[in-house]
């Protein structure tokens, strides 16, 4: 007789990565900067030294967790598309500023400067051959047949295309500087404690969590903004069926119009 065979174990559920990307982000610096984590009298900064050498050791932890959250997860996943570089990039440029040890107004300016500078070198890239909002369209093909990326390609490069790609670019920088302005003003208006004390990483952690669904919200509406703007212009070139997020679509419509 034919031994039976085992029956298959269940797969357990994967956590979302977009639960880690919020723990690693947000949960755990807001747990580190708390100077009473959970009403449970324990402190980081306390248990690294206390004083203020202790919160300010506390301060960079917190500030360099999801630095080195982005770039494991950059080196374990070997994602080299450009917009995991860039936002690899962005990651290191944070960190480097967790070690200026500022407060007030410059402290608000601070947390807002990686949007203040993703917002400039879009603008800058406006003006190049590649918008750099082209750069997250191309990401959202890789996957796709080599044919249908080819076909992508080719209406980046029509002139009318290009310019609603310029104009999508300008659009989701605008946007961008918006949310740090917001943010600037929301950290000048709260956090007014002077660095390296338990009330500023307080303030710090009060802001990172009231800010995080606004600041998530302004980013979204620049990205939509702009495919909107880049929709707009495929669809006036190759045809109200044509779609530059589905790339298939948008090669059937190249091909009907020759």
């Amino acid at each position: 007789m034919s031994q039976p065979t085992a029956a298959p174990q269940p797969q357990r559920a994967r956590i979302p990565k977009t639960v880690w990307d919020l723990v690693f982000t947000l949960v755990i610096p807001i747990l580190i900067l708390s100077p009473n984590i959970l009403g449970s009298g324990i402190s980081v900064a306390e248990l690294l030294g206390g004083g203020t050498g202790g919160n300010v050791r506390a301060y960079l932890v917190a500030a360099l967790v999801p630095v080195a959250y982005v770039l494991v997860d950059l080196l374990v996943n070997r994602n080299v598309s450009p917009v995991a570089l860039i936002g690899g990039a962005g990651a290191i440029f944070s960190g480097a500023l967790a070690f200026w040890y500022v407060d007030g107004f410059w402290y608000a300016i601070k947390d807002s400067a990686r949007s203040y500078l993703t917002g400039i070198l879009f603008l800058i890239s406006a003006a190049t051959r590649v918008p750099f909002f082209r750069v997250f369209l191309d990401a959202a093909s890789i996957g796709e047949k080599p044919e249908d990326r080819a076909a992508t390609a080719e209406a980046m490069r029509d002139p009318g295309v290009h310019k609603g790609l310029v104009w999508g670019t300008v659009a989701f920088a605008l946007v961008d500087l918006v949310g740090g302005v917001v943010n600037s003003v929301v950290n000048y208006g709260r956090v007014t404690a002077r660095f390296g004390t338990d009330t500023f990483n307080a303030q710090v952690a009060e802001v990172n969590a009231i800010m995080r669904v606004p600041g998530l919200v302004i980013s979204l509406v620049g990205v939509f903004v702009a495919i909107h703007l880049v929709q707009r212009a495929v669809k006036a070139r190759y045809g109200a069926g044509a779609s530059v997020l589905e790339p298939a679509r948008l090669a059937q419509a190249i091909r009907e119009r020759g």
